[in-house]
C-alpha cells in the first residue's frame, strides 16, 4: 500500500525559469538511469524476494524513488515556467509545448518515451542487487553531469540532495549483497577449476587480478 503525502521529501526551488535545462533534467525523470526506472525496477524485483528485511529495503527504496520522481517533476515544472514557446524549445522539449502543455513527460532529455525495457529483473537476488548497485552509481553520475551544467542555486541544492541519496541507496544495496553470500547464483562460487583461471592475453603481460580466490566478492561499506 502506498500513500501520498503532499510535502516533498526535500524542498525544491529554482532561481529562475530555464526551459532548456528543464529538458536536460527530464533525463532523470524518464531516462534509462532515471527515477521512474529505479522505482519500477526495485518494485518489480521485490515481488519475488523472500528475505523480509531485504524485501522491505527494496520496497522502501522504490517508494523513495517515487518521491525523487516527484521532486524532479516539480523542478522541471518550475524551470519550464508558464509560457508555451515551441519555436524556441530545446529539441527534447518540443512535445511539452505542443502536446502536454508543459506537463513533465515520462521521457528522457531527447524526448524518447520511457520504456519498461529499462527495468532489469532476473529472479536471482545477487544478480538483481548487483544491477541495482550499478543503477545507483550511474544515476549519481548523471546527476553529477547535470550539477556541473547549471549555476542555479536552487536546482543545485535539489540535485545535491538527490545524488547523495543515490549514494545512500548504493550503500544499502552493498550491505544487502554482503548478506547473501552462498545463496542463489553465489552458491559454490569459485569451486570449479575453470572459474579460477586467469587468461593473460595482454602482451607484455602481467597478472594483476587473482581469480583463484574462492570467496565471492563483497563490498566494504
Amino acid at each position: 500500500m502506498f500513500k501520498h503525502e503532499k510535502k516533498l521529501l526535500h524542498e525544491v526551488k529554482v532561481d529562475r525559469p530555464n526551459p532548456n535545462y528543464a529538458a536536460m533534467l527530464q533525463e532523470q525523470l524518464g531516462g534509462p538511469q532515471g527515477e521512474l526506472k529505479a522505482a519500477m525496477q526495485y518494485l518489480s524485483q521485490s515481488m519475488r524476494i523472500k528475505d523480509p528485511e531485504i524485501k522491505d529495503l527494496f520496497l522502501d527504496v522504490a517508494a523513495e524513488e517515487l518521491c525523487h520522481m516527484e521532486m524532479v517533476a516539480t523542478a522541471v515544472n518550475l524551470l519550464n515556467g508558464h509560457d508555451l514557446d515551441a519555436a524556441h524549445a530545446a529539441v527534447g522539449n518540443v512535445e511539452a509545448h505542443v502536446l502536454t502543455g508543459l506537463t513533465p513527460m515520462l521521457a528522457n532529455a531527447s524526448g524518447y518515451l520511457w520504456t519498461a525495457a529499462y527495468v532489469n529483473e532476473t529472479g536471482d537476488l545477487a544478480a538483481d542487487i548487483l544491477s541495482d548497485i550499478a543503477a545507483e552509481q550511474r544515476a549519481k553520475v548523471v546527476y553529477q553531469y547535470l550539477y556541473r551544467q547549471i549555476d542555479d542555486k536552487g536546482v543545485r541544492d535539489t540535485i545535491d540532495f538527490l545524488l547523495n541519496r543515490e549514494e545512500a541507496h548504493n550503500t544499502m544495496f552493498r550491505e544487502a549483497f554482503n548478506r547473501i553470500q552462498d545463496t542463489g547464483s553465489q552458491k559454490n562460487w569459485g569451486t570449479m577449476v575453470d572459474s579460477r583461471i586467469y587468461f593473460d592475453l595482454s602482451y607484455p603481460g602481467g597478472q594483476s587480478f587473482d581469480p583463484a580466490k574462492k570467496q565471492p566478492p563483497s563490498f566494504n561499506i
